[in-house]
């Protein structure tokens, strides 16, 4: 049903939970497809192990390139980003299927209800603590509270984990690499699908995850995406989210613009940070030396019996 891509890093207790809830919770079979950063605390001989299909960097590649790696083992018509420190529920599943037969073929963005242990100020967020670990995590409270929660489906919402169509995926091209190693690359993948028309951003209230939180972008040195998301769109996160996300609850598909236009106050912070040097002083900053992370599969095919 769907192809499932984890993106790790040497984040081994919280995978094995995250795929294990995968595998207990679904009422669809699901393609669990893994891209390993580094994975010398044992992850990936983990994955190994379990004869999970995966991709492999030698170090921390960041999520986009991790993401757009391993998409290409995707052999489902729906692909759904999860983080390694994700807890799926009962039912999960089902809800997303049941939202997708219920819009037929319409271009959209689904993204499950977030219970996080930590108040974040996150509005979107519903915060109940049942562990900040694998090591400390009360399943059992945890299971209890999801299944009791009555949260209706919201629209003009877009976060994690990410469900699209494969089409939708190919057709914008995966995640943006100038990104890495991944600060705003998701609002960036939002504005990328709003340009080839998708209006629906839903977060689905029958869809629960439990979500540790932070567990990989606490350890790494982060890219200023906001500012590489004005220069590069000409617009703000906040105002693209505010003005044209959220909107697409309350306006008409057909009334919204097909291309996002700024605000005087984006067009003056654009000005001001175009004497930055962004994204190339993030990017050098965070991994000098990107390629010799990267593995390299590809390979020519035999000569067949003409010598071709």
């Amino acid at each position: 049903m769907f192809s499932i891509l984890i993106p790790t890093w040497n984040n081994l207790p919280y995978l094995k939970l995250c795929v294990d809830s995968i595998r207990r919770h679904c009422a669809f079979e699901h393609e669990i497809l893994v891209h390993v950063n580094d994975g010398s605390d044992g992850t990936l001989a983990w994955v190994r192990e379990q004869g999970i299909r995966h991709t492999w960097s030698k170090g921390n590649v960041g999520v986009c390139l991790a993401l757009n790696d391993v998409a290409r083992l995707a052999t489902s018509e729906w692909i759904l980003f999860m983080n390694d420190d994700m807890f799926c529920t009962p039912g999960w599943d089902t809800a997303f299927v049941d939202t997708l037969r219920a819009l037929g073929p319409k271009p959209a963005y689904l993204a499950s209800v977030l219970i996080e242990p930590v108040d974040t100020g996150n509005a979107t967020i519903t915060v109940a603590d049942f562990g900040t670990g694998p090591d400390n995590f009360n399943e059992t409270g945890m299971l209890a509270f999801a299944a009791q929660l009555a949260i209706a489906d919201r629209d003009g919402i877009a976060q994690q984990p990410t469900l699209v169509s494969r089409e939708l995926w190919l057709r914008v091209g995966g995640y943006s690499i100038e990104f890495g190693p991944g600060m705003s690359s998701d609002d960036d993948f939002l504005m990328k699908l709003w340009l080839v028309g998708c209006r629906v951003f839903r977060s689905v209230g029958a869809s629960r995850i439990y979500h540790f939180g932070t567990r990989t972008t606490g350890r790494i040195r982060r890219n200023r995406g906001g500012r590489e998301f004005l220069l590069k769109w000409g617009i703000s996160q906040s105002d693209f989210k505010n003005n044209y996300v959220a909107r697409t609850a309350t306006v008409a598909a057909d009334a919204l613009p097909n291309v996002p236009r700024p605000g005087l106050k984006s067009r003056l912070k654009r000005v001001l940070y175009a004497f930055g040097l962004y994204p190339t002083e993030d990017l050098q900053a965070w991994e000098p030396n990107l390629p010799a992370q990267l593995t390299h599969t590809a390979s020519l095919p035999e000569r067949d019996a003409s010598g071709r």
